[in-house]
């Protein structure tokens, strides 16, 4: 389906060029998570910034061989931050989306998913995780997750 673009209520973050989708509905936290990992500094899991994407509203364009994400040039470096106000931040200018994260209220969450579920977004399957928000390690969580995602996966062909 290359071409073909689609709007979403979500937030996208990205680490280098590679992005994950953050879903939920409204008041799920999204925006909040994506504060956090964006404090994150650089540390033995993490050597580049995180940047937002975009925040609230995604553009998704399905281009050959990526999923790209965007935000509408008017949300382009805000981000909401509830009680705060509208925050300008460094954003990237789009990310090739290589995971998903759909936010949950409560557990369980399966602890090692082998392999990981996949979503169907505009012709790819795009590897999915689950998070608790709110929990303390999520944003580390999202962000290893990230960079697990974007790496290549070998398949084994015994």
């Amino acid at each position: 389906m290359p071409g073909a673009v689609e709007r979403v209520h979500a937030t996208a973050i990205a680490v280098g060029r590679r992005g994950v989708l953050i879903r939920g509905p409204s008041g799920s936290g999204k925006s909040d998570l994506a504060l956090r990992a964006l404090a994150l500094g650089p540390s033995a899991l993490l050597q580049e910034p995180v940047k937002l994407v975009a925040d609230d509203q995604v553009i998704l364009t399905s281009e050959p061989g990526a999923l790209i994400a965007a935000a509408p040039s008017v949300l382009r470096g805000r981000l909401e931050v509830r009680g705060v106000g509208i925050l300008e931040v460094a954003a990237a200018a789009q990310s090739e989306i290589v995971l998903v994260a759909d936010l949950v209220r409560e557990g369980p969450i399966e602890r090692l998913p082998d392999p990981w579920p996949v979503v169907h977004i505009l012709g790819y399957d795009v590897p999915v995780i689950h998070l608790l928000p709110f929990e303390d390690s999520a944003p580390s969580k999202l962000v290893a997750a990230l960079l697990l995602a974007a790496l290549p996966r070998i398949k084994s062909k015994a």
